[in-house]
């Protein structure tokens, strides 16, 4: 039998890289835009120990921030180990000392503490630049915050002690009118609990405002969406409990039978008048964008019909159905003068199915808007299958641009050995017209076994590359990226 405990995480390209790194004035093919100066900041997992069980997922690696700094077209690249207190418990046993995915109750008894859960995070899903601080951030924790000169762990934050959920989400939503972000915790108040705590900073970064309410059950809240009227909450069929936990089983679990529920919270209140909808069976574990029209609020996200992850298992035993996790871009429309607790569901873009990491112009975020971009396989055009590993028939080769007015879309191909993650629209001026920049997104290269970083027109994708930043290995793999402007953040 292998013994998981001393076998790397995965193997072939995404096996675990293990190194911390620098690269200076890297190697470029094509020319870099002198007009892009910031960064484009990377967070996923990395391995440090590999899991100590075989069906673990892999949302439960140690966080790893990564960063291309943009300066006058030439970029620099820097990769650092978010050095959380999980991480430097493991690095000082030289071991795995953390279970299951989200379950304390699986840990070492040397740190198990369910009382705490979020002392375990590993911090690994999703960068926040915000008040001039750079934080990384994971839904089962709080956030860490981190040097942006030197990407150097400086430690746990909570915001003056005004913030009381236990968790952070991985997805805030800054209002591009207000200069307001919106944040949330869900299970707030301590392992399977129903409790969502909602937090608006304001531009300093001070709590202002809080909003507390129940959900109708216990679920995965990755994500939500605003509007300059509301704040959007989907709740569907992952779920857990204390018993599901203490059993010594993975947090979350599909329940087909469990219907999807939409709430909507109007911004600035108490939490109490927060209003469900329901509807069938779906996973959005992701939002596109949302706006407030009179007494309607419109949604757009990719949504799949049922579980989208095939390392949770189904409750009743069933297969996991690769058909039914495949994505459409939706729209839901909710009538707030109606009684009826249903909403109106329409798939935008029909003809092609794409992954659910998915960004927009985020100037236009609560606002009306008209493109969407996201990765998608395109079958005809043509890819090495041979160099995909574990990644065969899962291969995101396109990126492309999705006119949520017309249906259009405009597209990207990477190469016959690429696939790409998730891409990041960057903006050539402040204001401007939307979609009106770059698209950025690093790619896989299967055959050179290295990553490269994508510059693409947005208004021109089929042109292909501006430019690609070449790294000479394979970099850590992405949950989610953003860029930052020079101003934004101290980088010097």
């Amino acid at each position: 039998m292998v013994d998981f405990t001393k076998q790397p995480a995965d193997k072939g390209f995404f096996a675990p890289i293990r190194f911390e790194a620098d690269v200076y004035d890297c190697e470029v093919i094509g020319k870099v835009p002198t007009d892009m100066n910031g960064a484009f900041v990377r967070l996923g997992g990395d391995w440090l120990y590999p899991s100590n069980f075989k069906d673990d997922v892999p949302f439960n690696s140690d966080g790893y921030i990564s960063m291309f700094r943009f300066k006058n077209g030439t970029v620099d690249f820097k990769g650092r180990w978010v050095k959380t207190e999980r991480y430097q418990k493991d690095l000082a046993a030289n071991r795995q000392l953390y279970g299951y995915y989200r379950n304390p109750f699986t840990d070492d008894p040397s740190v198990r503490d369910p009382e705490h859960p979020n002392r375990r995070t590993v911090s690994n899903t999703t960068p926040l630049a915000f008040a001039g601080k750079l934080y990384t951030l994971k839904e089962d924790g709080l956030p860490y915050q981190i040097n942006p000169k030197t990407l150097d762990t400086i430690g746990t934050h909570n915001f003056d002690g005004k913030w009381h959920s236990q968790t952070f989400t991985a997805h805030t939503k800054l209002d591009p009118v207000s200069g307001e972000l919106i944040a949330f915790g869900y299970e707030a108040t301590g392992l399977a609990s129903d409790d969502v705590f909602v937090y608006t900073l304001d531009k300093a970064g001070q709590v202002v405002h809080e909003a507390r309410f129940k959900v109708p059950y216990v679920s995965m809240i990755h994500d939500v969406a605003l509007t300059q009227k509301h704040v959007i909450f989907p709740v569907f069929g992952y779920v857990t409990s204390m018993e599901r936990l203490k059993a010594g089983k993975e947090h979350w679990v599909w329940d087909s039978s469990k219907p999807m529920y939409i709430g909507i919270l109007p911004r600035g209140s108490d939490g109490k008048d927060i209003r469900w909808f329901k509807g069938p069976e779906r996973c959005m574990v992701h939002t596109c964008n949302a706006r407030t029209e009179g007494n309607r609020v419109i949604l757009e996200a990719p949504i799949a019909d049922s579980n989208q992850f095939p390392f949770f298992a189904s409750i009743d035993g069933s297969p996991w159905n690769p058909q039914k996790a495949r994505h459409y871009i939706r729209r839901l429309t909710f009538d707030l003068s109606s009684k009826d607790d249903s909403y109106k569901e329409e798939i935008i873009i029909p003809n092609q199915s794409i992954t659910d990491l998915i960004r927009i112009d985020q100037r236009y975020l609560s606002l009306p808007y008209q493109y969407a971009y996201a990765g998608y396989n395109d079958p005809n055009r043509p890819f090495d299958e041979a160099r995909a590993g574990n990644l065969k028939g899962r291969v995101q080769n396109c990126y492309g641009r999705f006119d949520l007015r017309s249906g259009k879309i405009d597209a990207y191909f990477a190469g016959d050995s690429h696939s790409l993650q998730e891409p990041y629209f960057v903006p050539r001026a402040k204001k401007g017209a939307e979609g009106d920049g770059y698209l950025v997104g690093v790619a896989s290269n299967f055959a050179e076994m290295r990553s490269e970083l994508i510059i693409a027109d947005a208004q021109h994708l089929e042109a292909g590359d501006i430019a690609r930043v070449i790294l000479p290995f394979r970099a850590s793999s992405q949950v989610h990226g953003i860029w930052v402007d020079e101003d934004q953040l101290p980088f010097a």
